[in-house]
């Protein structure tokens, strides 16, 4: 428990902080102004303040994946960082992966190999896979299981999406 002087003191720290700040956060290739709590995670601030609801809400505490975007063409649990820490970053969700009406490459690998079912975990499992494959690590079927053990999918949908991201690794290797 603790006492007044302990309170107090919490107290002034919290009071202390601004209630909201400016930021500029770069969203799939767009510079996006906003004013936000010191405090707001990046996916509340996709989700809520952006309207960007690809990347999904699963357990906000990073133990599903369902909520990962790339940070400079790495993978994130966007739950897991505050929205502040990421200005001058480039911050790519599900809805930036695509050029126009022409679907990144990994995106149609999950279409033709049927990778989802009801697609809750799409979204996160897709920049995952993205990112993985930009890091290069994944060499083996055991290398891309391992990699992409972050995202959870509660539906069963692994063979499908193991066989999907082997596919597009091949196509964005190529390209």
């Amino acid at each position: 428990m603790m006492n007044k002087s302990e309170i107090k003191t919490q107290e002034k720290q919290a009071a202390s902080l601004p209630a909201k700040q400016w930021l500029t956060l770069n969203i799939n290739g767009t510079e996006k102004k906003l004013e936000l709590a010191p405090w707001t995670s990046l996916l509340d601030a996709l989700r809520e303040y952006l309207g960007l609801t690809g990347t999904k809400k699963g357990c906000d505490h990073g133990q599903c994946g369902a909520c990962t975007v790339l940070v400079n063409g790495k993978r994130i649990n966007s739950c897991l960082t505050l929205a502040v820490m990421q200005e001058n970053k480039e911050i790519t969700t599900i809805e930036g992966l695509a050029q126009g009406n022409a679907l990144h490459p990994m995106q149609t690998a999950f279409i033709e190999h049927d990778a989802f079912q009801c697609g809750y975990c799409t979204p996160g499992q897709i920049c995952s896979a993205v990112g993985l494959v930009n890091e290069g690590k994944a060499h083996t079927d055991d290398d891309i299981r391992e990699l992409m053990s972050g995202n959870i999918c509660r539906c069963g949908a692994y063979p499908n999406i193991l066989e999907a991201i082997k596919q597009a690794k091949g196509e964005m290797n190529n390209a």
